[in-house]
């Protein structure tokens, strides 16, 4: 059984798993959604999740000591990833079981791959694609479709489960396909 703050302030999300914890001074925007498992604190700073985000299974988000922790619009925040006291940017994916760590900012339209530590302080521009550890920028491109298709997949998912199905109609899944991302994720 999850729980919900009396601090955490909710602006119409898609979905909340019944399992996620959410604490402190949190936020979280319009059509996100936070799944199975995830742990969001914020004791001292506050913690913004925004509009149309994705939260997936098992992310702990938390507070560094000098910062909170913002995600920025139709972000996916992938399976086991850690967020601490960091910025994400607009329509970024971070990668399943990455780290974030305290100061870090990852510009709009990035991937941080899967399993990279970004260490302290470490700034990524807009449309890097970041990897390894340390996490270093390994190429510079436009992210932006196929991490905004992320995202609206994600949606697709929330609104489902929302409705108390949990899994995709033959429809939704065309409906997909259609939207230019070809292979479903």
């Amino acid at each position: 059984m999850g729980h919900i703050g009396p601090s955490v302030r909710l602006d119409a999300p898609a979905f909340i798993h019944d399992s996620a914890h959410l604490y402190g001074r949190t936020s979280v925007g319009p059509g996100a959604s936070i799944w199975t498992n995830a742990v969001i604190r914020a004791e001292m700073h506050e913690v913004r999740i925004g509009a149309r985000s994705n939260i997936q299974d098992f992310v702990m988000i938390h507070v560094g000591a000098r910062d909170g922790t913002i995600v920025g619009e139709d972000c996916s925040i992938t399976h086991h990833a850690t967020l601490h006291g960091c910025t994400i940017g607009d329509r970024s994916l971070i990668g399943i079981n990455a780290t974030i760590m305290d100061g870090a900012e990852i510009g709009t339209n990035s991937i941080v791959a899967g399993h990279s530590i970004v260490n302290e302080g470490k700034v990524f521009p807009e449309n890097s694609v970041i990897a390894g550890v340390p996490a270093k920028l390994v190429a510079t491109r436009d992210n932006s479709a196929a991490n905004l298709f992320n995202a609206r997949f994600y949606g697709m998912i929330a609104r489902a489960f929302a409705e108390g199905r949990d899994c995709l109609g033959e429809d939704e899944i065309a409906a997909l396909a259609s939207m230019g991302g070809g292979a479903v994720p």
